[in-house]
């Protein structure tokens, strides 16, 4: 078992459960990329499962010192893992790889929506992020439209990734255990480059509308029309109800009208 000395400040709870380890490896891809970073790997619980996978080329970030001197004194047992002590989140992706690469990790809660985000604007590079979450925030990534945890990383993160929710953790499987249930899910990159729209409305219209997701869209994001309002049915629901292919139509109609509106 791995040394599993709380480290609160990073918000880290260390798996004593080596079979979800393997689990999580398992779920790695690497489908036509074999760089793969791993977000805080603590003692290498996780790390010696993935550097079983056949071609992987690891590198690892981790912020603890204590976690980087365990990894370094045992190299022996970590053959080809490249160790890098650090902020991932301040780090430069092109430090680790200028190549296709995957993030992998049982990530810290407190950091976890800032290493999605992260992936998001990184989305050229990042083809799989594959990790643990807390249950609810993995559960909002992979929520489908017309769920309650659907939201705005929700509508971001598929509009460029595939997104599978794969299975459940139990505190126990922790130490010190989590007050919270855990989720792992994979997020792996589609086809799409850009939206057939213009992106910074795109996103200025989905942070508006879940801002005020009770209300009907055509309240939530009335500053963005014309009175009277449109007859559009998008209008009549609210945001968690619209896919990203209709946040995508929505913002196109919105630029036509200004644009309308600009020429007359």
């Amino acid at each position: 078992m791995q040394n599993v000395k709380a480290k609160k400040h990073l918000g880290q709870h260390f798996l004593k459960d080596e079979s979800i380890a393997a689990q999580i490896a398992d779920s790695v891809l690497m489908q036509g990329y074999n760089q793969v970073l791993e977000v805080g790997p603590g003692m290498g619980v996780l790390t010696k499962y993935l550097l079983q996978k056949e071609g992987i080329v690891l590198t690892a970030a981790e912020i603890d010192t204590e976690s980087v001197e365990y990894l370094m004194q045992h190299a022996d047992k970590f053959l080809g893992l490249k160790v890098i002590q650090g902020d991932v989140l301040k780090m430069p992706l092109s430090v680790i790889s200028t190549e296709g690469l995957a993030i992998v990790g049982n990530f810290p809660y407190n950091i976890s929506s800032q290493i999605l985000f992260m992936a998001y604007e990184n989305r050229g590079q990042v083809k799989e992020v594959t990790g643990m979450f807390q249950k609810e925030v993995a559960k909002r990534i992979a929520s489908p439209p017309g769920s309650r945890e659907y939201g705005i990383l929700s509508v971001f993160l598929q509009a460029f990734y595939t997104i599978e929710y794969l299975f459940t953790v139990d505190e126990w499987v922790f130490q010190p255990p989590p007050k919270v249930k855990s989720g792992v899910i994979r997020l792996v990159r589609n086809n799409v480059e850009t939206l057939p729209c213009d992106e910074k409305a795109f996103y200025r219209l989905v942070k508006m509308a879940f801002n005020q997701r009770r209300k009907m869209l055509g309240n939530a994001i009335r500053p963005l029309l014309t009175s009277p309002l449109p007859d559009w049915p998008e209008l009549t629901k609210r945001a968690e109800q619209l896919s990203v292919e209709q946040f995508v139509s929505l913002t196109n109609k919105i630029e036509a009208l200004r644009s309308k509106s600009v020429a007359q």
